[in-house]
């Protein structure tokens, strides 16, 4: 245990002494959307929500049977961007997977909410590292989430058995925020300490705004960062396989649909080896 709590000095450390590093080159990023179709994608949904009959036991919709097309391409301020309605809840991933990778995005929120999440915040999420089945008991596939939700941007929180360590805190209502220097405490489902860690700080946009987002992944270290703001730190990303914690540093990448219209574009992906200089200062 010991050595956890020095990981993130030691981390912390090394970007600081890392030389500044020159503006990413355009041929650097691959683009994950290209902005008329959804090539490179695919989607799953569960079944629509029923106000009538919100036990129902139908079937899920599943993959690729979007009728209502809950995933388009639009155009939105003269750019293409992916429209997700929200209308039912699901996701939708890459094909591929990643690893060791710098994911940037930009987001914003439309105006469209659905029961049953009418006048809640309105609320999406960046899933990583995404591996196994759709239509777990969570619904989308394990992973590690970036929170997208208004006011929550930048939460964490874990997808099924996933784990992770966090420099965290307590907050006055009894709740972890991401602190860094503070001790390193493990996220996992069905544990005392729970699977999730408040952002700090709050760098969201109002709603109506583009947000960029900009995810940075190397080995077990994840970083999310909200308009240029550190506001998580991951350690020691891993997963229950057969019993037996084992790393999970690579997957698919999901984008949610959960009750709210939001408008995703410029969803940019470039291969790293290391985190870059400057994030901390």
């Amino acid at each position: 245990m010991q050595s956890l709590f020095l990981t993130l000095p030691i981390l912390l450390l090394s970007l600081t002494r890392l030389s500044a590093q020159s503006p990413p080159k355009q041929a650097d990023w691959q683009s994950l959307f290209n902005g008329k179709n959804l090539n490179g994608w695919e989607t799953y949904l569960d079944r629509p929500y029923s106000k009538s009959e919100p036990g129902q036991q139908a079937a899920p919709l599943g993959l690729n049977n979007d009728p209502n097309h809950v995933f388009s391409v639009v155009t939105v301020d003269g750019q293409p961007a992916l429209r997700i309605s929200g209308e039912t809840f699901g996701g939708i991933n890459t094909l591929a997977d990643f690893e060791n990778y710098h994911l940037r995005l930009e987001f914003k929120w439309g105006q469209q909410q659905w029961p049953p999440k009418l006048g809640q915040p309105r609320d999406s999420g960046l899933l990583y590292h995404s591996v196994g089945k759709h239509g777990t008991p969570m619904l989308w596939m394990e992973s590690f989430e970036f929170q997208i939700q208004e006011g929550d941007c930048g939460d964490y929180w874990g997808v099924m058995d996933v784990a992770a360590d966090i420099p965290a805190r307590k907050n006055d209502k009894g709740k972890y925020v991401y602190q860094p220097g503070s001790p390193l405490i493990t996220f996992q489902d069905k544990t005392p300490n729970g699977r999730s860690c408040l952002k700090s700080p709050d760098a969201e946009k109002p709603s109506g705004q583009w947000n960029t987002v900009d995810l940075y992944c190397v080995g077990d270290t994840c970083l999310h960062v909200m308009n240029g703001k550190v506001n998580m730190v991951l350690l020691n990303t891993r997963h229950l396989v057969n019993g037996q914690m084992q790393p999970l540093t690579r997957g698919k990448i999901q984008i949610q649909s959960e009750g709210a219209e939001v408008y995703y574009r410029n969803i940019l992906v470039r291969s790293i080896k290391q985190l870059p200089a400057g994030l901390f200062q």
